[in-house]
């Protein structure tokens, strides 16, 4: 079981990496970031990380956030480093603009002090 330091890691990792992720593709049209090889790599190298901190998390956070797809973002990891000729930028760019902000808005949830977890009271099922 992942200790609470690890999560808090974990949760740190997830937040940067959605922020860089965001700020790489900035302003650009899919059209832009589908021929920019450099932008890709980059989002796609933050989408990884995402997947790998994910499964760090402890099953606590993962409950309390039910509509986030914790084994779709663990498995996706797997895509990038494995089925890479497969990433499409169309995939990715919906990733970036339709679940990067519900992840860190969970992720923004769990960092608060009045987490639910960190004042002991039972777990909610995601305010």
């Amino acid at each position: 079981m992942p200790s609470e330091q690890t999560a808090a890691a974990a949760l740190l990792d997830i937040a940067e990496n959605i922020g860089f992720a965001q700020s790489f593709v900035e302003g650009m049209t899919y059209e832009q970031f589908r021929d920019n090889r450099l932008v890709f790599y980059a989002v796609t190298r933050c989408l990884e990380i995402i997947s790998e901190a994910s499964r760090r998390l402890p099953p606590g956070i993962k409950n309390r956030h039910p509509h986030i797809p914790w084994p779709d973002i663990a498995g996706a990891g797997n895509i990038y480093r494995h089925n890479y000729e497969d990433v499409q930028q169309k995939l990715v760019w919906g990733t970036i603009h339709k679940r990067l902000p519900e992840l860190l808005a969970a992720v923004n949830r769990e960092k608060r002090p009045d987490c639910p977890a960190r004042e002991g009271s039972p777990p909610d099922q995601d305010s």
